[in-house]
């Protein structure tokens, strides 16, 4: 059995993991800083910032609070986290309104997603 805290506790800037919502919205969260209490993530194409707490994974998220849950920190293929990291990049840049094409997604990065999609219930947390 995966020791959830323990796991959580290990989390480090540049990791990624997965969280879910009671909606089933799929997160798939790069680190961006880590204290002694909070986990600062932010989702790679939405770019939504959250803070999850360090012990339990729980943060909560926009006006009338949603809960999400950290459910998977299985580290991902090599290749696969270095195309996520290329689609945090590419959804984190300013919105260009000339290249319509600038959100489009490559045949690696539709690849990627649909294994996360898979990878991350198969490794829960």
């Amino acid at each position: 059995m995966i020791d959830r805290e323990l796991s959580l506790s290990n989390l480090a800037e540049g990791d990624i993991f997965h969280g879910e919502c009671p909606n089933g919205a799929s997160l798939i969260c790069l680190v961006t800083s880590v204290s002694e209490n909070i986990i600062e993530a932010r989702t790679v194409t939405t770019q939504l910032h959250f803070q999850f707490d360090r012990k339990t994974g729980i943060a909560k998220w926009g006006d009338e609070p949603v809960i999400c849950t950290i459910d998977s920190v299985a580290p991902l293929p090599m290749e696969i986290h270095n195309v996520m990291l290329g689609l945090d990049r590419k959804f984190g840049q300013e919105d260009d309104p000339d290249d319509p094409d600038q959100f489009k997604l490559s045949d690696a990065e539709k690849r990627a997603l649909i294994f996360v999609a898979s990878f991350y219930p198969s490794n829960p947390l």
